[in-house]
């Protein structure tokens, strides 16, 4: 079954896991004060309360640990590894807020015989997860239309993706070999037989369009037939966009952009956007400023040059404006190679950079850029304007990237590696459109979270 939730389909059972995990963490609290205090102050609201502050702390470090990622948890070892780190590190902030809280405090007995049943009903509750994943319970059966290059990628997603929330039931192949080249064993059937009788025979009721070329070779009157029976018919492309993340650019129609939902922000949301912007770079900026100070004397005690670096990038409507950056290279770093991407363990970058890089504490005078209106704090990066040229003669469609401004952080950069090509910047796109597509006040909280997880588990930049 799928929920759809901010215009966007969620699987029932993935928002069942994450709730009834949490449900779990709050019992084992209640458990633990009925077995150490009496009935009435177990269920007393204080009791409650601190119930809940140590689930949401708890579920946040599951979460920053990439707990709730099935595909890195996929092993025993792997659960038990990254279990026990979350469970200490949540050990380490409540302990510190029961420092400075001290109301929060349930008592040290409690605490212990607390830590002891969530680790044993989250163990549980996981593994009696993975037995419902593999029975493919609550997922929604699919036929694929079509055998090309889309096709393909949403077959990848769902087999890659055991929490994806479908199942694929059949793959309708266009050519005249309906087994040719594909795998996995999901059943193949040619464009001989009638859809919805197939479907019904199948037990379906999603089928997914997912033909590279349409134009005299779609099924039309067949589809109908489908829609009439109550079978629902979905466009491939959006069924990939919800399950990656992203956009599919190589096969993108302009016709589809011009018609799909969601480009066109009402003015209220980009107000509170740049609101919300002015108000974070502000506070943000007077609470670091002692962190500003302890950088930008590392810098100057590092190597020689200015604290502060500043670039020409592309804003929002192609417009040039200088990015500030901390200053992560040696001086000049572009004297005798002109304009070029960063590499991996480039010569270029200073032993102070390499650390500022590492955490992202290089992007911090970004916030005055913020504050000039230049940027946003979450939108896609600005790119140089000698990469632009070259990238906008390249990849279809990547000038479109420049009708919002530009951000600190952004969903292409908590969903893909960091590269330094024209084929990063290719993948790239994918995810800048589909942020464009659905920018949203809690999309930008959403990759907020996300970077300060990637920042905190020391994924490396460049």
């Amino acid at each position: 079954m799928i929920l759809r939730i901010f215009k966007k389909d969620l699987p029932l059972r993935n928002l069942f896991f994450v709730i009834g995990e949490g449900a779990l963490i709050y019992t084992a609290v209640l458990i633990a004060a009925f077995l150490r205090l009496d009935r009435a102050s177990c269920l007393s609201n204080v009791v409650l309360g601190k119930a809940l502050v140590i689930m949401v702390v708890c579920q946040a470090c599951l979460y920053y640990n990439e707990l709730y990622d099935l595909k890195v948890t996929d092993t025993s070892r792997e659960l038990g590894l990254r279990l026990t780190k979350a469970m200490g590190i949540a050990c380490i902030v409540l302990a510190v807020l029961y420092y400075c809280i001290p109301s929060l405090l349930i008592g040290r007995g409690t605490f212990f015989i607390t830590l002891a049943f969530i680790i044993l009903l989250v163990v549980s509750w996981r593994y009696a997860y993975n037995w419902i994943l593999k029975k493919n319970m609550f997922t929604e059966r699919v036929m694929i239309l079509g055998d090309g290059r889309l096709s393909r990628e949403i077959i990848d997603e769902i087999s890659t993706r055991p929490d994806s929330g479908y199942q694929i039931s059949a793959v309708i192949s266009v050519n005249s070999n309906p087994s040719s080249g594909f795998s996995r064993g999901i059943p193949h059937f040619s464009m001989n037989r009638k859809l919805s009788e197939l479907a019904e025979s199948l037990h379906t009721r999603k089928i997914i369009v997912a033909m590279d070329e349409r134009r005299g070779m779609l099924p039309t009157d067949d589809l109908l037939r489908c829609r009439m029976k109550g079978i629902q018919v979905l466009e491939g492309e959006t069924l990939y966009e919800e399950l990656a993340g992203k956009i599919f650019v190589e096969k993108l129609n302009p016709s589809w952009l011009i018609f799909s939902d969601g480009f066109l922000k009402p003015r209220t949301v980009r107000f509170m956007k740049r609101a919300t912007g002015l108000i974070v770079a502000s506070v943000g900026l007077l609470l670091i400023l002692p962190l500003i100070g302890l950088i930008a004397l590392a810098i100057k005690l590092d190597s020689k040059g200015p604290v502060i670096y500043r670039q020409n990038r592309c804003g929002k409507h192609g417009r040039i404006f200088k990015l500030c950056k901390f200053r992560s290279m040696i001086d000049n770093a572009e004297a005798g190679c002109g304009p070029c991407w960063a590499t991996d363990n480039d010569r270029r970058v200073t032993g102070v950079g390499r650390i500022l890089r590492k955490y992202r504490l290089d992007e911090i005078p970004q916030m005055w850029n913020v504050l000039k209106g230049d940027m946003s704090f979450v939108g896609p990066r600005p790119e140089r304007p000698e990469f632009v040229e070259e990238l906008v003669e390249k990849i279809p469609y990547y000038s479109e990237r420049h009708v919002v401004e530009p951000g600190i952080t952004g969903w292409a950069q908590v969903s893909y590696r960091y590269g330094a090509s024209v084929k990063d910047a290719q993948e790239k796109l994918k995810y800048d459109l589909f942020y464009i597509k659905n920018m949203s006040l809690v999309m930008d909280l959403i990759i907020i979270f996300k970077t300060a997880k990637i920042v905190l588990l020391k994924s490396g930049a460049r």
